[in-house]
Order: C-alpha cells, then sequence, then structure tokens
C-alpha cells in the first residue's frame, strides 16, 4: 500500500509544515490508526496566504481565458491520471469504499473540464442605445480575492467545483479544506501546482474553523465566500459576509423527500434507492432522507428495501467487496445514536440496524425506522447517515405538504409512472432539484443548490461563474 499524503499548507506556490505549528492527528476511521499529521496555519500564515493571494489577482484578473482554460484542463488530466492513489487517501482518512472515491475524483475531472470550456465564454453585451453616437457596454470581471470552505463528505468534488470556478473566472482563492479528510485538497494543490498554475492563485490553508473562517471573511482582502456545509455554520458566516457586504455562495444542508407513489415501478425504486442511500454512508447532503410510501405500494416498498440493505457488505473501504464503509468519525456514531433513541422514545418501529457495531472503527449499520410521526427528530432534522425513516401516504396534495413543511430545499426524489403526478410533484416540490424515477443531479454542465434554508446560489452549470463575477455598466458617446 503506498504512503499516505504529505500534509501542508500550500500558500503562494510552496508547501509550508514545520515551524512549531499546531497539529493535529488524521485518523482512519475504519481501523482507528493515525495517518499523519496536519498543521495547522497561524494568523501569519493566514496574512501571508492573503496577500499572496492579493498580488496574484491582480495579474491573474487579466489573464486570457484561453490560459486558465489550459491549467483547467491539465488539472482534469492529473487528476485522472493520480485518481487510484488520491482516491485510495480518501479512502483511508474519510471511509468509503475505494470505487466511491476514485469515482468521485474522475468526475471532478469533468468538472475541471467543464469550467475550462465555460470560462472561455465569460460574454458580455451591447445595448442598443436611446440616442445616436452612444455605446452601452456591459462586461463582466472577476469579483477578487475569494475565501472557500469546504466539508469532509465529499472532499475532493467539493474543493475543486469552488476552484474552478474561481479559476475559471480569474479570480485568486483562500480555500480551509476539512481537517478530518484532508488528503484529497493536499492532493488537488499539487495537481494545480504541477499544472502550472500562477504562485498565489491557490492557497490552501488548515485550522480551527471557527477561527479561520472568521479571520479570512473579516478581512477586506477577501470580495467573495463561499461554503458548503451545515446550515447552522452556513447562517453564521452569511451573515458575517453580509455586515461587510460579500459575495456569498451557500450550499448547505437538506433533509431530501422521497416520493413513491402506487403507480411507480415499486422493485425498481426500493431497489436504487437503497443503494443510493448508504453511498458514502448516507453521508450526502442530497441523501434521500425522508421516504413517504403510498399506502397501496408501502408493504411492497418495505419489504424490498429492507432486504435489499440487508445485504449491504459494511467494512474497510480499501477492502474487496466493501458497499459501505464507517462513519467519517467518531461524532457521527452519537449523533446517529441519539436519532434511533429518539425515534424508540416516540414509539418508532426500528425494522433494520439501530445500533453501533461492536468493532474496531466508527461503524453504524444501515438503518429503516417506521411508525414515525412527522414531528419526530428523524423527519425534522437531517441525519447525515446511514438512517432511512419510511412512512405512508394517502394521496398526492397531502405528501407535497409534507414534503414542503420543513424549512430545506436542496433535493427531493419522485418515483412515478404518471405524467400528470410527475408534472404536479415538479412544479410544487420545494426544492432546488427534483429528480423524477432517477438520481441525476451533480454533473458539471447541471446547477446545484438549493433553496430556503438550504442555500443561496448555484454551482455547476451554466450559473457555475455567477457568484464569481461583477458586472461593470460602460457607456460612452
Amino acid at each position: 500500500m503506498s504512503q499516505y499524503e504529505a500534509l501542508s499548507l500550500y500558500i503562494d506556490g510552496e508547501f509550508v509544515s514545520g515551524g512549531g505549528r499546531k497539529t493535529q492527528d488524521i485518523i482512519n476511521p475504519a481501523t482507528l490508526e493515525v495517518l499523519g499529521q496536519l498543521p495547522h496555519a497561524s494568523e501569519a500564515d493566514l496574512d501571508r496566504a492573503l496577500s499572496a493571494a492579493q498580488r496574484a489577482f491582480d495579474s491573474w484578473k487579466h489573464s486570457s481565458p484561453m490560459e486558465r482554460s489550459a491549467i483547467l484542463r491539465k488539472a482534469a488530466q492529473l487528476s485522472r491520471d493520480r485518481a487510484q492513489e488520491i482516491g485510495l487517501n480518501m479512502t483511508r482518512d474519510q471511509g468509503k469504499p475505494l470505487a466511491e472515491s476514485v469515482g468521485e475524483i474522475v468526475s471532478c475531472a469533468d468538472h475541471c473540464d467543464w469550467h475550462a470550456e465555460e470560462c472561455r465564454r465569460i460574454y458580455g453585451r451591447v445595448i442598443p442605445p436611446r440616442t445616436p453616437n452612444v455605446r452601452q457596454i456591459v462586461v463582466r470581471e472577476p469579483i477578487g480575492v475569494c475565501a472557500a470552505f469546504t466539508p469532509w463528505n465529499f472532499p475532493y468534488n467539493q474543493a475543486i467545483r469552488k476552484i474552478s470556478a474561481a479559476i475559471g473566472a480569474g479570480c485568486s482563492i483562500i480555500l480551509k479544506g476539512p481537517e478530518d479528510s484532508p488528503s484529497a485538497v493536499m492532493a488537488i494543490a499539487r495537481i494545480f501546482h504541477d499544472a502550472g498554475l500562477p504562485k498565489g492563485v491557490l492557497n490552501i490553508v488548515w485550522g480551527e474553523p471557527a477561527q479561520v473562517s472568521d479571520y479570512l471573511i473579516r478581512s477586506p482582502i477577501v470580495r467573495k465566500v463561499s461554503f458548503t456545509g451545515s446550515v447552522p455554520v452556513g447562517k453564521q458566516l452569511a451573515a458575517l459576509a453580509g455586515a461587510h457586504m460579500k459575495r456569498i455562495t451557500m450550499e448547505l444542508g437538506g433533509h431530501s423527500p422521497v416520493l413513491v407513489f402506487n403507480d411507480a415501478n415499486i422493485e425498481q425504486a426500493a431497489k436504487s434507492l437503497a443503494k443510493f442511500k448508504i453511498r458514502n454512508a448516507g453521508q450526502v447532503c442530497v441523501s434521500p432522507t425522508r421516504f413517504y410510501v403510498q399506502e397501496k405500494a408501502y408493504d411492497q416498498f418495505l419489504d424490498i428495501f429492507v432486504n435489499a440493505l440487508k445485504g449491504i457488505q459494511l467494512g474497510d473501504g480499501t477492502a474487496q467487496g466493501t458497499e459501505m464503509g464507517p462513519l467519517a468519525h467518531e461524532r457521527r456514531i452519537g449523533s446517529m445514536s441519539a436519532f434511533v433513541e429518539d425515534a424508540r422514545q416516540r414509539g418508532a418501529t426500528i425494522e433494520l440496524g439501530g445500533d453501533p457495531l461492536s468493532q474496531t472503527g466508527y461503524f453504524f449499520p444501515p438503518t429503516v425506522v417506521t411508525n414515525i410521526n412527522d414531528d419526530a427528530k428523524l423527519m425534522t432534522e437531517e441525519p447525515f447517515g446511514p438512517i432511512a425513516p419510511v412512512v405512508k401516504f394517502s394521496d398526492t396534495d397531502e405528501v407535497l405538504a409534507r414534503a414542503n413543511s420543513l424549512p430545506f430545499g436542496l433535493s427531493s426524489y419522485v418515483f412515478t409512472n404518471s405524467l400528470q403526478t410527475a408534472t404536479k410533484a415538479s412544479n410544487t416540490l420545494e426544492a432546488g432539484m427534483v429528480n423524477i424515477n432517477h438520481f441525476g443531479s451533480a454533473l458539471p454542465e447541471t446547477p446545484f443548490g438549493g433553496v430556503k434554508d438550504s442555500g443561496i446560489g448555484s454551482e455547476g452549470g451554466l450559473e457555475t461563474f455567477d457568484g464569481y463575477l461583477v458586472t461593470k455598466f460602460i457607456t460612452h458617446v
């Protein structure tokens, strides 16, 4: 097995470690092995990163889109070339099965390629004047230095989305990655370094999240903030950014409803949802989390769904045949147990799982809960783990009202063979993404974002650069 990624800060084109900096242990969640030591940035490090990013922006903003595109394409190819090595390290520190890790990196190469193409199409426009001899022009310019904060569940994916968008738009960026699973972000730093990105355009820092985010957002150098993570933290950062009049993109949590109607292909829906539910051990912001099944289909769906989850092979993500790895860190075990305990106290039925596994590592089995009320913790708070509550509904209007009852609106899922039902659901669901009869979100060419408490703005698709550009109107005679 290859050596684990060397961990460091990446500031002004240099990999920086040692120097008496505070460090933290990086733990393999499957084996509890200490993989390495992650250095935390000091205030001096953050100041250096800010200065480097500002200096780099002053020149990078004038770079040709062709130059930006070429570097992003190099990064895409290097991602593909190094996918196995990066994926193995991601599995070691994050826990997901190796196939999922490698797949994440390969798909991220497509994100780089997409931004490489789209950055060549950041167009302005000419507005016809009301009087002769007047020229009216709209141009879109890079906003400035960006501060980005990315989570531990998809460490490569979430970082590459923000980095590619910032770089493609002509911005520089300081990114604080996830301290629990840092290897993927370190690999990204090395990829862009090797791709020839000018020093200072990308900077990577680590540290106490609250301290680092507060310091960067308050800095007058930073003009744009992008965050992916929980709703409570996102609201705090959005408020801080708003106090300093800084542009934000917030990709926050959800509590994705699943609507399975009587006329759906029940067997296909149940099996595909079981597989999708345990992806990354359910630690996915768009994971299906509230299962509403119409009455006539309920028993058949539940039987197939539970049996499918019973057959899931849990284990170390590096082991052959593993379909679901451990939770990412110890805190998640306590969180899962709290959801189950609340359900039990409310009289719910635990159809499958429910208790942590008595083995080394942060393992929690796929869990199915029934006979649970809509006001239970599991139905009102995002579980972010392999727990699925399954409840009945009678008619379309009822289930749409229940699906929309929470302040979240990220993703949603509908299974039906009725065009009328599909149309009504897609028109009514309060969600940034509606998936009907399949799972089609998060492609590079499609927008990814939520409504209500689930976020502000989108990543990917034609909207990908919106948060990184300012609009300037020029008029002259």
